[in-house]
């Protein structure tokens, strides 16, 4: 039988379920995500951050197990820079690569020109020309590190068929109009803050893992209900 909920304006239980990097906002789409998921998914299951793909896996915001042990999985996003984050793929990923090549060949011949500025320096005694060599061999080393961690850390969420295979139905979660219907990404449905369906998700034909699903989300419930008690863990040597 179809119920509704009513989330609570006012409660300690219910704030320290916050996690202390989360924004209101942020915050607020994943209760309406939970919501959505209660009422119009029907699901009976559900935790936040879970790790579908194992206990060392990408998180994904909310996940719920619904009627025929489908899977729903919800991304929140609060903001257009939060969504792009996510919206990378293999082509992103190539191009960053490409650069990153440019610049260890970059930084190969600035230090190669700084080491030719060390020895007129010494000849010369002027400090010019190796100021200007060791600034370029600075710069072109920061730029280097910094796409280098970038390739790292590029997530491909939305266009990682591998992520896809996580669920049954993917979904973005998002302040209202802040996505337009065009730009939801090929596989996804798009969810506003009313707890509304905006685009529908299309149905994928993915492994049935009931068991690892309740697993992680149980996992995730449980340290979840371990914060807001505030439970105090440590390790025993």
């Amino acid at each position: 039988m179809p119920t509704t909920i009513d989330l609570p304006a006012e409660s300690s239980a219910f704030t320290n379920f916050k996690n202390g990097n989360e924004t209101e906002l942020t915050y607020a789409l994943k209760w309406a995500a939970w919501k959505w998921l209660w009422e119009v998914a029907q699901c009976r299951v559900i935790g936040y951050e879970v790790r579908l793909e194992g206990p060392f896996g990408r998180i994904a915001d909310v996940v719920g197990l619904g009627p025929e042990n489908r899977v729903f999985l919800i991304e929140v996003k609060s903001s257009r820079a939060d969504l792009s984050r996510d919206d990378n793929n293999e082509r992103t990923k190539q191009k960053l690569l490409q650069k990153a090549n440019s610049l260890d060949e970059a930084a190969a011949l600035t230090r190669n020109i700084l080491a030719e500025a060390k020895v007129h320096a010494a000849k010369s005694e002027s400090a010019r020309a190796l100021a200007v060599a060791e600034s370029d061999a600075a710069k072109i080393a920061s730029k280097t590190a910094s796409t280098k961690k970038r390739i790292e850390t590029l997530s491909t969420k939305f266009h990682d068929p591998a992520y896809l295979r996580c669920a049954d139905y993917h979904y973005i979660m998002a302040p209202h109009r802040m996505i337009r219907t065009t730009e939801a990404p090929e596989q996804w449905g798009l969810l506003n803050e009313y707890a509304e369906t905006v685009v529908e998700a299309p149905l994928k034909q993915v492994k049935r893992v009931t068991q690892h699903v309740l697993r992680a989300i149980a996992r995730a419930n449980t340290r979840d209900l371990m914060k807001t008690c505030e439970v105090d863990v440590q390790r025993v040597k």
